[in-house]
């Protein structure tokens, strides 16, 4: 998808733990923030492992054998067991929560390059303050957040 074009509405990025859960159905959040690793662009050793965990985060009904042996600091993807469930990123709340802010800060640094609008902006940072909420949850909980998508 090019920056700046139109969405699919029917997208949902899950982000629960057992403190707590919530799902993002917005899809500018899904193309700028999970999928924004595509898009072609310079960046540190730091951003683009950050933006790494993000695009690891797997379909939830994609059967991806290789997915099951992707891992990388403070994240693994976890497979799914049987025909009924389906692979998750599971991430330490630290570094998820680190992941989403550098891919903020860089959705904001080339917002006008991708031609993002004002309102796509306002809902993206309205879906992370309830990502972080969840995040945060995890955190005090002691348990780790699990992550993946349905398009």
């Amino acid at each position: 998808m090019a920056p700046g074009g139109e969405f699919s509405p029917i997208i949902h990025v899950n982000v629960a733990s057992v403190a707590g859960g919530y799902t993002v159905g917005n899809a500018a959040f899904f193309h700028y923030i999970v999928r924004l690793a595509e898009f072609d662009m310079p960046l540190s050793g730091d951003d683009r492992e950050a933006l790494d965990v993000l695009a690891a985060i797997p379909h939830a009904l994609d059967r991806d054998e290789d997915a099951a042996r992707l891992s990388g600091r403070g994240w693994r993807i976890v497979p799914a067991r049987d025909d009924l469930d389906w692979a998750v990123l599971e991430a330490t709340p630290q570094r998820l929560r680190s992941a989403l802010a550098r891919a903020r800060k860089i959705l904001w640094m080339r917002a006008a390059e991708f031609r993002v609008s004002a309102r796509q902006i306002a809902s993206i940072e309205d879906e992370l303050d309830a990502v972080d909420g969840v995040i945060l949850r995890a955190e005090a909980a002691g348990v780790p957040v699990s992550v993946s998508y349905i398009a």
